[in-house]
């Protein structure tokens, strides 16, 4: 990939502690990463909403989502799938950096580019959330039909199936959607975050 020349960083005129005042609380990345069906999505979603509610402000990257979008001209191999995954993490810092939680749902099978997006969000902070629920569940789930199609040969590079999914090994949260309720989960996920992001006194912004 060629590499840009003839730029040079241009310095904001609103500071961290600036955001943090208006919004009542520090902008961080909330990564949500597992396999496909352990239930990612509906707790990113479920979660942007209960923050929202609460007077976060916040926003939230889904995998599918970003695809028709911003990495729509990506594929499934492991190249596309690392450049995937650093795009989303630029963008995830970039939002953590003005002052939002951003909370994203990405299988991102591979640790070394899960450090990348952690890297990325260097100057915010970086929360990776493992969904932990195992194959066999989540191949049960299989909402898509993608496990189905997969076993069939008809969908191929399948995270699970025919391509790798590295665990984290050392992630903030886990959270085992296989053993636990949606609102189980949900409330774990909430109440961390709020946990180690509490707002300022008085901070909410108005719904």
């Amino acid at each position: 990939m060629a590499k840009s020349t003839n730029i040079t960083a241009v310095d904001h005129h609103v500071d961290s502690q600036h955001r943090r005042q208006r919004f009542g609380h520090d902008g961080v990345v909330i990564w949500l990463t597992g396999l496909s069906a352990s239930g990612k999505s509906t707790l990113a979603m479920g979660l942007e909403e209960r923050l929202l509610s609460l007077g976060y402000a916040c926003y939230t990257l889904d995998g599918d989502n970003v695809r028709h979008g911003l990495n729509a001209n990506l594929g499934f191999s492991p190249e596309d799938r690392a450049e995937n995954i650093r795009r989303v993490g630029e963008v995830a810092a970039l939002f953590a950096e003005a002052g939002l939680i951003c909370i994203t749902a990405f299988i991102s099978p591979y640790r070394v580019d899960r450090e990348k997006a952690r890297f990325a969000a260097r100057r915010s902070r970086f929360h990776e959330v493992f969904v932990a629920a195992d194959l066999a569940t989540c191949e049960g789930r299989d909402p898509k039909g993608l496990y189905r199609k997969a076993r069939a040969g008809q969908l191929h590079d399948f995270t699970g199936i025919d391509a790798p999914y590295e665990q984290p090994e050392s992630a903030e949260l886990v959270i085992d959607t296989s053993s636990q309720t949606e609102a189980q989960s949900l409330d774990l996920l909430t109440e961390y975050v709020v946990r180690h992001n509490p707002q300022a006194p008085g901070s909410s912004l108005p719904l």
